[in-house]
Formats: C-alpha cells, structure tokens, sequence
C-alpha cells in the first residue's frame, strides 16, 4: 500500500485476520467503518485520508494474528485525540476493552506538558498502560512503524530527524526486548534514513559491494547442507535466507572498526526443523563437514535469550576463503523469534479459563516466568500484571521524576546492545553491554549491591570495574560490613545502579 492516496481496504484486514470468528469480524467491521467516518475530513503531509494510516495499523496488527479488539484499538486510536470523539462514545459502541486499549495509546492533552518533559510523560503513560495490558505497547508499536515508514512526507527536517532517532533509540529496542525481530528491524530501516542519512548511504554501499560475494557463498552452502543432511536421513526441514539488515549491519560496523570482513552473518542461512532434537542432530552433521569457527557457536536453545528467543548460531568456514552463519531452530521456535510475545497473543479468551490463561498468552509460557500464574487471579477487564515482562513493570513503577534522567535510564538500562550473563544457579541476568559486577549485583537486589565485597566471573575473583560478557557465570560476595562507595557510583554503568548507589551514600550521610 505504498501508492498515495491509498486505503487499506476492510477485506485486506478481514483476510488476514486469525481469528475469524462472526463477533471478532463483526467488531473489526464496525470499527473500521466508524474511524473512516470519524477520520473522514482529515490528510495526512502526503495529502492521503488521514485514515490510511490507522487502516494500515488495524492491518499490521491483523498480520500478526492479534486478537479483534486490538485491532479494533488500533483502528479507532486516533479518534480521541484526533477526531474529537468522545471516550464514553467508544466505551458505549465498543466496549471498556477496547476503550481501555484505546486510552492507554493517546497520548497526553496538549496544554499540560511541552518539549522532552511532554515526549518523557508520554512513555511514562504508555508504560503504565502496557503494565496492565501488553497490547497497548504492541499497537503503538504498529502506529509508530506506519509513521516512520512514511517519515519522507513530514516537511519539517528537524521534526523527521527526532521521530527517526526516537525510533532507533526507544521503540526499535522495545521491540526487540519483546522478542519482535521482524517489527524491530522493519523500525529501524524505516528510521535510519532520516535520523543518519550519511552513514545510511555508507553501510549500504559497503553492502552493496559485499552482496555477489555473500550470496554466492549462500546459494552453494544451502545446495551442500541440503545434500549433508538428506544422506544422514534428515528429510523434514526447510531453509530460508536471513538478511542482516541495515541499521544492525552499522551497529556491527562499529564494533569492528568498519571492517566489514570480521562480520560473518550479512546473510545467514536458517534451517527450520520439526523438532529440537532435529536442530541438534543437523548441528552434529553440519560440524562433521565444515569447520566451525572459534567462538562463534551460540546455543541459544539451551540458554535462551531473556526475550524467549531460542535458536543455535554457528558460523563456519565454506572453503572458499569465507564464512557463513547458519542458524538451526523448530517451526515452534522460528515463529517465536519472529512475532515474539505477540505470537502468544492470537486469540483472546473472553473469560479466565480454568487454568487461569488470559487473551491466548499461553500458560505454559507465562509459567516459566511466573510459576504461581493463575493460582489466585482477579479481576476480567485487563492482562493480570504477571502476564507483562517485568522490564515494563519496572518502567511503570520507575519514579525519577527529571525527564532527562528517566530518558538516560530508558536508554541506557533497558534499551543499549545487550549481554546475558548467568547467576551460579543458571539463572540469565540481562544487562546493557560494558555492565561490570556492580550493575549485575544492583540487578539482582539493592540489598545484594549495597553489601557487596567482591566478586567471581567464571569462578575467578575479579576488579569491580570487569567489563562482563556473553555467557559469563557471575557471583556476588556479600559481607554484612561492606557499603557502598563513591568509586562505585563512577564505576557503574547502568542508572539503576548509580540510583542506589547514591541513596546508600547520602544515608551514610545522615
């Protein structure tokens, strides 16, 4: 739907909804047609209905086999704030639910805050939202990436400037830590045009020059792993290419000094199996007739990511003076990685089932995390709190009231490149790269942190100021004596670190 003026018609929504139920079309009917007609005098910079983007929206969201009243919400977001419709109007056409959703993607009224302070708010309100329901950060997910996407109709340069990097800085990362990798990088080659146009044109033409080289090495790698594991007798799989893209192949670039050479995974091969035992059996075959590379092999199934992605990496050399990655997961786990929480959203339930799951978030997953799930729940009008990552719960309760440091907090805490780092129990701890044993111990507990003497990094007692890294087995010594200090606060890398650190300091004040 690129040509302007174009709407995304009802049918398009309707055929590629999941749930096709009479009540969930009937809603998504009545929706659409009530936001066009709400929407009908408004256009956008481009001169399009205003109402082709929140047609597009309901239609993201629709892809992703969220439920109807989502899609509804988004259909209908704009029409409070935009429209001047009146909420009781929603409440009374569509429900609470859908209100509720509704309300939780407005943004503030526009008199009480301005500038950073007004942008800051804003998230503080989705959050508190999301909090209560997941959905809500999922279709502003959608309506941010709509925007982005047709960011080259908006005629203020500086105003397309700050979306693009908001964007890339806040809503591309939330989007990964909620394990959406498809949504993720469509945000952020949507955004890096406008917020880096220079160093666009440069990652691309560096790509540019390395993609005959690459899918070459690719196309033949695919023919020979496809021969490899039919003569072991794995028959049942099927294969597919991984394009790195842009915004993370600059991301890299930085990290290896723009060498593009030391980056092995511009494509990547996937090879999708029925089961887990498959990934592993093909792992075994694949190693027995190319020579892994040192160090790149990560096993993502046995330790997955924070986010729930689950899959094995392993980089080998081809034998023509290159390498390539290849990634080995079941169709379980590929749709994981690529809808993240939202493929656990698909159907809603209208009431609490017996075993306590709520709108399709699958029970099995949700105790994982939170094992007393369902055992005690309340309360019919929103997703119970256990069923949101605790990372938005944290940011809901977050209570630094200065705007720029709740912003520093959002990018530096939940939102920078990440590692994943083990307690001595297994358990994964994810923290933002360069994070020392301070940042690790304030993750566990302020009380852990403020008592803290020393600590072990794969059973070796190392500096306070060791940068951790993927994979490292952390321990923290506590002594009941010890306390923080003013080398610490310097020290830490994460803001909630340094908040602690400095409360336990102006204490030892008093």
């Amino acid at each position: 739907m690129n040509a302007v003026n174009a709407v995304r018609p009802l049918k398009d929504i309707l055929d590629v909804m999941h749930d096709k139920s009479p009540q969930s079309i009937e809603l998504v009917e009545h929706a659409y047609e009530f936001s066009k007609n709400a929407h009908e005098p408004h256009k956008r910079f481009s001169g399009e209905p205003y109402f082709s983007h929140v047609a597009e929206v309901g239609y993201l969201l629709a892809e992703i086999g969220i439920d109807a009243e989502a899609i509804a919400a988004g259909l209908l977001h704009d029409t409070v704030e935009d429209a001047g419709v009146q909420s009781e109007t929603i409440r009374e056409k569509f429900g609470n639910e859908v209100l509720q959703l509704v309300d939780g993607v407005t943004k503030l009224g526009k008199l009480r805050y301005q500038g950073v302070e007004r942008h800051t708010e804003s998230l503080r309100k989705l959050f508190a939202a999301t909090a209560k329901d997941i959905r809500v950060l999922i279709i502003k997910l959608m309506d941010r990436l709509h925007n982005t996407r047709t960011l080259e109709h908006v005629p203020d340069e500086t105003k397309r400037t700050r979306i693009a990097k908001e964007t890339l800085e806040i809503y591309a990362p939330i989007a990964d830590r909620l394990g959406m990798s498809v949504l993720k990088n469509h945000l952020e080659d949507a955004a890096f045009p406008h917020a880096m146009p220079i160093e666009y044109e440069k990652t691309r033409e560096l790509l540019r020059e390395r993609k005959k080289e690459t899918d070459k090495r690719l196309e033949k790698t695919e023919k020979d792993v496809k021969r490899a594991l039919a003569e072991a007798g794995i028959r049942i799989f099927r294969t597919e290419a991984r394009i790195k893209g842009v915004y993370s192949l600059f991301k890299k670039l930085g990290r290896r000094e723009w060498d593009i050479s030391k980056i092995y995974d511009i494509l990547a091969l996937r090879v999708i199996f029925p089961t887990v035992a498959d990934c592993y059996s093909a792992l075994g075959i694949i190693h027995g007739q190319w020579r892994p590379v040192p160090g790149k092999i990560k096993d993502y199934i046995a330790f997955p990511k924070p986010n729930g992605y689950q899959s094995i990496h392993t980089t080998v050399y081809t034998g023509d003076g290159g390498a390539l990655e290849i990634q080995l997961r079941s169709e379980s786990q590929h749709r994981e990685a690529q809808y993240g929480i939202a493929s656990h959203l698909l159907y809603k339930e209208r009431q609490i089932t017996k075993e306590g799951s709520r709108h399709g978030i699958g029970l099995d997953w949700i105790r994982q995390f939170f094992p007393h799930f369902g055992e005690a729940q309340g309360g019919v009008d929103a997703i119970p709190k256990e069923g949101v990552p605790d990372w938005v719960q944290q940011l809901a309760h977050d209570e630094t009231k200065e705007s720029g440091e709740y912003l520093d907090t959002l990018k530096s805490d939940f939102f920078s490149h990440r590692v994943f780092v083990f307690t001595p129990r297994g358990d994964v701890i994810d923290l933002p790269a360069s994070a020392t044993p301070i940042d690790f111990a304030y993750a566990i507990h302020s009380g852990v942190g403020n008592k803290m003497s020393g600590a072990c990094v794969n059973g070796k007692l190392v500096s306070l100021e060791t940068e951790l890294r993927n994979g490292d087995i952390v321990e923290i010594i506590t002594k009941q004596s010890a306390k923080p200090s003013r080398k610490w606060y310097d020290i830490a890398k994460t803001n909630m670190a340094k908040k602690h650190i400095r409360a336990a300091l102006a204490a030892g004040k008093k």
